[in-house]
């Protein structure tokens, strides 16, 4: 794994013991943020979502669509499209 874009959310624990790794995907990040206020489909492993892309995080993506709002794991995301 590239040290780039993990990051260790507990860096006091001894090499011997867990740790937890965050894998950070950059590309993906980039291009949800580009999208912020504007509609997208986003295909996850578990099927398709669509809305308004509210707030994009190193994580996560925030999509609003009439009253509802769903936060969508960014590793779960097979592809994303622009909605015209």
């Amino acid at each position: 794994m590239n040290p780039m874009y993990a990051y260790r959310v507990n860096p006091q624990i001894t090499q011997n013991g867990p740790m937890q790794v965050i894998v950070i995907e950059p590309f993906v990040y980039e291009a949800l943020r580009s999208l912020i206020g504007k509609r997208a489909v986003l295909d996850t492993t578990r099927g398709s979502v669509s809305g308004m892309v509210v707030d994009a995080k190193l994580d996560h993506v925030v999509i609003k669509e009439h009253d509802s709002t769903f936060f969508v794991r960014l590793r779960e995301i097979v592809w994303i499209m622009p909605e015209s």
